[in-house]
């Protein structure tokens, strides 16, 4: 394995999802080779002040990493600027970066997954993007342990500069490039509502970096590859991040085994996707099933 990516740990105003985050990380087999920068969101309110503090306290006492690099925001930048701002000046330094947000619990062998895919991939100019999460597929024992796939997962991912050279923020540019066979395949034929995020952003609704960043990788014609069972547990569905409802429909187990087989041939998996696809299609239920959650949700 050649020399490690460093990790960008993004944080803001959850001290308990940071605090369970940093302690999954530290756990991973290599984390005491890896260097951790991480990029602390100032409060955008007076309210969240305390919160923010309570951050900053747990980051300052990160340790079980070769180092570990605060950098703190003086004024709030948002999650989506945070995240363009941090992730650029890593892969224009080092060529390459592992992403986290504050909300992710990861696999002993989360770490070990993204430094062998980035080396193995790194000239493999239309493979674009690697998540270490995936929908708890109902079939993954029949999937090979990694395949490759069209859409990309912010919740854990890694990347190469080659890549994130070709992000494009300007919503209306991307806009333009999709036509109706596009949007269709963007957004999984319809079962994903990718392009409704899209839409948001453009009418100021969502202020997504990874709708973007995904519209960017399927323009370019790139792929993701993906662990067939998942790397990385989302705790943020729990209605306290910016971009998330407390919902349970996503929910994975962490697989606690290292991945040793990567495909071959850069094309998209066809089996996998169908799997995707149908997971996406049936993942609200019934309509007694869809009127119980949206009750829930109510309540909550």
């Amino acid at each position: 394995m050649q020399k490690l990516a460093p990790i960008a740990l993004f944080v803001y105003n959850r001290p308990d999802h940071t605090r369970r985050t940093l302690k999954f990380l530290q756990a991973n087999f290599i984390a005491e080779e890896s260097r951790l920068f991480i990029y602390a969101d100032a409060a955008k309110t007076p309210q969240e002040e305390e919160a923010v503090q309570e951050v900053l306290a747990i980051i300052n006492a990160a340790e079980g990493f070769k180092s570990v690099k605060i950098i703190k925001q003086e004024h709030n930048l948002g999650l989506a600027q945070s995240i363009i701002k941090g992730v650029s000046q890593l892969v224009n330094e080092y060529g390459k970066v592992i992403v986290f947000e504050d909300d992710l619990l990861s696999s002993p062998y989360t770490l070990e997954y993204f430094n062998e895919a980035l080396d193995i991939y790194q000239n493999e100019t239309k493979l674009m993007h690697i998540s270490a999460y995936m929908y708890p597929l109902a079939g993954a024992d029949d999937l090979p342990e990694t395949f490759l796939y069209r859409a990309v997962h912010s919740w854990g991912w890694a990347t190469w500069k080659r890549a994130w050279d070709h992000f494009n923020p300007d919503i209306d540019h991307l806009i333009s490039q999709f036509d109706q066979e596009k949007t269709h395949a963007f957004s999984i034929e319809g079962k994903m509502n990718f392009w409704k995020q899209m839409k948001d952003f453009k009418a100021g609704k969502n202020n997504s970096w990874a709708i973007r960043w995904y519209a960017s990788v399927f323009l370019n014609q790139g792929l993701s590859l993906n662990p067939a069972k998942s790397l990385i547990h989302n705790i943020g569905h729990d209605g306290t991040g910016i971009h998330s409802n407390i919902e349970s429909t996503f929910d994975v187990q962490i697989h606690q085994h290292a991945l040793k087989e990567f495909p071959k041939n850069i094309i998209e998996n066809v089996i996998a996707y169908q799997m995707v696809r149908n997971f996406l299609a049936k993942r609200k239920g019934n309509l007694f099933q869809r009127a119980i959650r949206f009750i829930k949700k109510k309540l909550n």
